[in-house]
Parts: structure tokens; sequence; C-alpha cells
């Protein structure tokens, strides 16, 4: 049955009708375009410096001692080369950081995409205790005392320091200039045969074929930008008292009635307190892998082999897993080529000095 899509316009709704599922329902791969611009906060030098200072300054945290780089360090491909990011005094974190390479394009972000947006992103995890776990009013105050800041947000906004133009500032810095280079697989794209290998091309019809990869890891960003649970079981840290504290503690903070009883990380559902979210997770890129590890939203995979692995045992057959997650039967070379075009995705990190 060749797909079959139905739009119905009525009363200012749109209403997507999918009758079959096929590669062609989604968007190809392919070279990153332009960052999308936000028409409400446009790039200027100004505001990108501005967003630039804030992001690496240790006064937006309550302690003083970290900044938006303490998660997302600019060498290790703007995350954390470690299974858990670092959290506030008092806490442990159950979340591996997501890069915050090539951000601008996605629509979804944080784990669970409790955030709007970039901007109001940047602010929500500031003020988040289990973060940076600062106060936002106080902060304000600290930059209203710094003249070289207050010009700065002058120059940037016309305004003096304010809660909504530091948000603003620091997704302007993170959506235009964390992009990753042109990959092999982008100059393979745009006609260098020579620029992946033979294996690497049979790896990439594996990805639109019988792995199915596409499916959500499409687009130029290789994300559909969407929340799915891939099956993945229950981690056994959470046994642990200190991740149990923390499970519970953002449960309650995001209004779960049931999260004295929560002992496992509900995904999306914290956000949509809809149990057909429960364990959803956003789609993560693929681009730069090497530069990211380790993978999935715990930091559970060290290696991209183990990744591939997962999916092509179909997962762990987990309660309210994607139907698409099933065994692949992909043989060991096949595994490895799918594995080379991975590698292929992989871009030249943006230089920083900071």
């Amino acid at each position: 049955m060749k797909p079959l899509f139905t739009i119905l316009l009525r009363a200012g709704l749109s209403l997507l009708v999918l009758t079959s599922v096929s590669h062609a329902a989604v968007p190809d791969i392919g070279p990153l375009p332009p960052v999308p611009v936000n028409p409400d906060n446009p790039p200027t030098p100004e505001r990108i410096a501005l967003g630039k200072k804030l992001f690496f300054d240790n006064r937006i945290s309550g302690n003083g001692t970290m900044n938006c780089s303490s998660c997302h360090i600019p060498e290790t491909g703007w995350t954390l080369p470690t299974k858990y990011s670092v959290a506030n005094e008092g806490f442990v974190e159950r979340r591996n950081s997501p890069t915050l390479l090539n951000v601008g394009y996605n629509k979804a972000l944080i784990w669970d995409g409790r955030a709007p947006s970039m901007e109001k992103q940047a602010v929500g995890s500031t003020k988040n205790p289990v973060h940076k776990g600062q106060d936002i009013d106080k902060l304000m105050k600290i930059l209203n005392d710094d003249v070289e800041v207050v010009k700065m947000f002058e120059a940037a906004y016309g305004s003096k320091p304010n809660p909504a133009d530091y948000g603003n500032a620091i997704a302007v810095f993170q959506r235009h200039t964390i992009i990753t280079g042109e990959s092999p697989f982008d100059r393979y794209i745009k006609g260098d045969q020579k620029a992946i290998s033979k294996a690497a091309v049979k790896g990439m019809k594996l990805f639109k074929g019988k792995a199915g990869c596409i499916q959500c890891h499409n687009g130029p960003n290789f994300t559909d930008s969407d929340f799915h649970n891939i099956g993945l079981k229950r981690n056994t840290d959470f046994d642990k008292e200190e991740f149990q504290k923390i499970l519970k503690f953002d449960a309650k903070r995001m209004g779960l009635k049931e999260w004295e009883t929560i002992n496992d990380d509900p995904g999306r559902y914290l956000k949509t307190h809809d149990m057909e979210d429960w364990k959803k997770f956003k789609t993560p890129t693929l681009r730069n892998l090497p530069d990211t590890m380790p993978y999935m939203h715990d930091g559970r995979y060290a290696t991209i082999d183990e990744v591939i692995d997962h999916y092509n045992r179909g997962g762990d057959n987990e309660k309210n897993q994607d139907k698409r997650i099933k065994p692949l039967k992909l043989s060991d070379k096949e595994k490895q080529q799918l594995k080379e075009f991975l590698l292929s995705l992989k871009g030249d990190l943006p230089k920083m000095t900071y």
C-alpha cells in the first residue's frame, strides 16, 4: 500500500491522517541548511558576544562554581564524556548531558521536551535547583551591578540586564555558533563520490532500508525532534538512594500525583502526564557521534557498537516500547557497515576561544 496523507483544514486546525508508513513519509537526510532564525530574537554580533559571556560565567549558578559549559564542554562535543551530567550541590543527575552541537536545528529540547524554546530553556536551567540553582532576581542584581555587562546588554538589546534578554542572549549564542563543519557524508551528498568509503555507502543504504534508522533519525540533523520509547530496560543505578531521591524530586516538581512511587525516569510523561508518553525521550542527533559519547538519555552505552546491538536485538521488550523497535537481523558485516556510515557524519567542531 502506498502512503496516503490526508490533510484536513477546518476551523483553523490541521489534521494529518497517516494510513501507512514508508520511508517516503519522512524527510530525507542531507547537508545542514542555514540555521533557522528566531524572528523575535535575530542574531547580531553584540547579542552573540553577550550570550557567549553569560554562557561561561560562573555567576549564573547559585554557588558560583558552575556555568553552561559545566555540562556542555566545547572540547568534548559540547556535552560531558561521563554517564551522567553534573548536578547542583545536594543532588545527583540521572541523565546524560545532551550535546549542544547543532542545537539551533532542534525543535525538541531537553530529553523530555519540557522547554518550549531555547530562550526559555536558558532561564529554566539557571533556576532549576538540580542544575544551577540560581535565583533569577539575585542574578539580575549581580549583572546590573557589573558595568561591563550592563553595556553589553544595552548594545545587544537596548536594555538593562533582565531575565528575558538573558535567555535571549544565551539562545542566540548557542543557535548561531555551535554548528558543526561539513562532514564526509555532506561532501558525498554534494557530489564527492570519494568522500566516504564503499562500506559507508552500504551502511547508508542499511540506514534508510533494512535497519530503519531513518524512521526517527531523519532530516539534515538526523532527528525527527519527536519522542520515542526505544525499549531501554530500567537502569539499575536507580536502585541507589541518591537516584531515588532525584527521580522523586523531579516527578514532584513536574506535578506528578504519584511522585512518591516513581522509581524510574518517566521521560516525556513528566511533561504530558499521559501514559502514552511513558519513558519516551527525544530523538538525538546522530551527527558527530564520536564526540558525544556516551549514548542514550542515561549514558548507559559507551560505544556506538552497543547502540547498534540494542536496536539489532529489538530493544529490551519494555512496556510502551515503540512498535518499530524490533529485531533487525543485521549480520556482523552489516553492523560494521552501518557504523562506518554513522562515523561519516562527523564534521569539525566549532572553534571556540573562551
